[in-house]
């Protein structure tokens, strides 16, 4: 059980058809806008509005601010679901919120939808001129690539791929650590970014011994979701501490670490000298899982 993949993680939960082969069909995106069904997400600064917490709320293509719209998917029945960056408009029972606040309360539909839509806003925001002679891009492809008007190059959204892992003792008591910029009550597990040229199997061996100074085997792919936040996609490993478990931290990355078991790990939450992580992340869903269930006084976000 402990192996097998993560069944829930809050934003791998989009479930519409992307279309992505008929993107590159201008006249077919354009009658999808122009489609009475048509609804658009409105994105300012990572927020859109929402009703109650639990529920997107999108307008009608006309009632969007104006821009070039992104195509997000298609419903089975032919809906249409598009984003379009700019001011969020005035909408009676709704308020803005962002990913982070309220990923793991929407559901499988609209949290596909704002992941998506959050993750083309910062790309679109952060990458208008091409890498290669400075011109000014245009939007193509619904969206979902930007086209040099000097030199055609094409350039698509950035992923930054990166291993998060829950490293374990062989008395089954798992690592967690603080990271310098953290509040003091607040502990996860090891991640860092993918390098080029390294698996990823290389990449949690070696932020683990950068970070914590020590070294891994038995490691275990159970998931990944992405991290719009602003452009990564984190990958989900267990692995096992193998040899020394005396831990060096790496004072540049990490204020303390140390090992908890299970029963000590229930009584710093108790006692408020660690806060319990939501459910949002992946690092709470592989903590949850060598846990055995949902932590003590976790929030619902």
């Amino acid at each position: 059980m402990e192996n097998t993949p993560l069944e829930w993680l809050a934003l791998a939960r989009g479930d519409l058809d992307r279309a992505g082969e008929r993107r590159r069909d201008a006249d077919w995106v354009a009658a999808l806008w122009k489609d009475p069904r048509a609804r658009v997400l409105v994105v300012e600064k990572g927020r859109t509005l929402v009703a109650g917490r639990t529920a997107l709320v999108e307008v009608a293509p006309a009632d969007a601010p104006p821009g070039d719209p992104w195509l997000l998917g298609v419903e089975p029945d032919g809906t249409p679901h598009f984003a379009v960056p700019g001011p969020l408009p005035e909408v009676e029972g709704a308020e803005p919120a962002g990913l982070r606040h309220v990923g793991a309360l929407l559901g499988d539909r609209d949290s596909g939808l704002l992941t998506l839509a959050v993750a083309l806003a910062h790309w679109h925001a952060t990458h208008r001129f091409c890498p290669r002679c400075g011109t000014e891009t245009r939007v193509e492809s619904a969206g979902h690539v930007r086209v040099c008007p000097s030199d055609g190059s094409e350039h698509h959204p950035r992923v930054d791929p990166a291993v998060i892992m829950l490293v374990r003792d062989d008395d089954d008591r798992v690592l967690l650590a603080r990271g310098p910029q953290w509040p003091a009550d607040r502990r996860s597990i090891l991640a860092g970014f993918v390098e080029p040229g390294e698996s990823l199997e290389q990449a949690v061996a070696r932020e683990v011994r950068e970070e914590v100074g020590i070294e891994v085997r038995d490691v275990r792919y159970l998931g990944s979701q992405p991290w719009p936040l602003p452009q990564s996609l984190m990958l989900g490993f267990f692995a096992r501490a193998d040899g020394s478990t005396l831990l060096r931290p790496d004072s540049d990355e990490i204020t303390d670490a140390d090992w908890y078991s299970r029963d000590e790990l229930t009584a710093a939450i108790g006692s408020g000298d660690i806060i319990a992580p939501g459910p949002l992340s992946i690092a709470a869903q592989l903590i949850m899982r060598w846990y055995g269930g949902p932590l003590p006084k976790m929030p619902d976000f």
